[in-house]
């Protein structure tokens, strides 16, 4: 009655064909009772039987083998870009694997690195769906090659969709990538600055984001009549967040648009390391709302965003596309605002 062992004396896994044995009963029967089967006719008292015999040989289901069969892995394999995994997108994953769980999928997230050699995991896992986590209006959507490589698998859920022309993430749409970076501009116009920096992020890993919210917040400015005098990365290990800040001073620059909380923090160090009086001489607003944002000294405004939403909302489309569930939230619904602390005066 013991866990079987092998000829080697290892443990090995414990089957259906085991438990059918140890109750003398029909492996077929134990099969459809573990894998809770429609339509079988069996009693009550046989049910009970197996389920407690396979609970006290330690039986656990071969998921590979179930997935086979029912056509379905619950997978939901999220395919992530190759961003720092910071605050905001670990509440978003955090969020989203929740809400999977909730509806009985497991979440896996996979990071596509350029010139990786790996093979993609949608081509081990069998996912019933596979998101793309990239950018709207084309970047970083999956390339032909990556689509061919999941219907060679077998995967015929696929966001976006490749089939349709120009697809677009429904979950990331560009609103949500500009909308903070008008948001920045649009505070500090209201508050009288008229020339304006922007600190970008010195990662690599951010370019294409990056490139987003300068362009929004350039074109934020213009619309405003605000001058976007220099546009450089800020970094305080390499010496150039205070070398924009000299920089800043001698050009006239009074708010700086940060690319998130981090690089407004170098901004910041370096400004009073300066002698610089902020915000009366340069303010500086962030970007994601970090939770240090308000406890740095002076602590960052910046901009607010509903990231645990995003993440139910990822998930629901995850669910939309596996098995037709609504979706009940657009991005549209998720607000994003200011919050102003000393860096740009409350």
């Amino acid at each position: 009655g013991g866990v079987p062992v092998g000829e080697s004396g290892g443990k090995r896994r414990v089957t259906a064909a085991d438990v059918a044995r140890s109750l003398g009963i029909s492996r077929a029967t134990v099969g459809y009772v573990l894998n809770n089967t429609p339509g079988q006719t069996i009693s009550a008292a046989t049910r009970e039987r197996v389920l407690s015999e396979a609970a006290r040989r330690g039986y656990r289901p071969r998921v590979a083998a179930q997935a086979l069969a029912s056509g379905r892995s619950r997978i939901i394999l999220l395919v992530l870009p190759d961003w720092p995994l910071e605050f905001s997108l670990q509440l978003a994953l955090d969020e989203t694997a929740a809400a999977l769980d909730q509806a009985g999928y497991s979440l896996v997230t996979y990071t596509r690195h350029s010139g990786g050699r790996s093979r993609p995991l949608w081509e081990l896992l069998d996912p019933d769906v596979v998101i793309g986590f990239g950018m709207a209006d084309g970047v970083d959507e999956f390339s032909p090659e990556e689509v061919a490589s999941m219907q060679a698998t077998g995967v015929t859920k696929i966001v976006p969709d490749p089939r349709l022309p120009d697809a677009a993430s429904p979950y990331a749409s560009a609103e949500p990538v500009v909308a903070g970076s008008r948001l920045q501009v649009e505070h500090l116009h209201g508050l009288g600055h008229q020339r304006l920096a922007i600190a970008e992020s010195p990662d690599p890993r951010h370019a294409l984001l990056a490139v987003s919210r300068s362009q929004a917040a350039r074109q934020a400015a213009e619309h405003l009549g605000l001058q976007v005098v220099d546009a450089c990365p800020v970094d305080h290990r390499d010496g150039s967040a205070d070398r924009a800040v000299r920089a800043w001073r001698e050009s006239g620059v009074t708010g700086v648009v940060a690319f998130n909380d981090s690089v407004a923090a170098s901004a910041l160090g370096a400004a009073v390391r300066a002698g610089i009086s902020v915000p009366d001489d340069l303010a500086v607003i962030g970007h994601d709302d970090t939770p240090w944002a308000a406890v740095f000294v002076p602590s960052i405004s910046s901009i607010r965003f509903d990231a645990a939403g995003l993440g139910r909302h990822l998930a629901a489309v995850a669910l939309h596309e596996a098995d037709g569930r609504p979706i009940t939230e657009q991005l549209s619904d998720f607000e994003v605002t200011v919050v102003a602390r000393e860096s740009t005066g409350r």
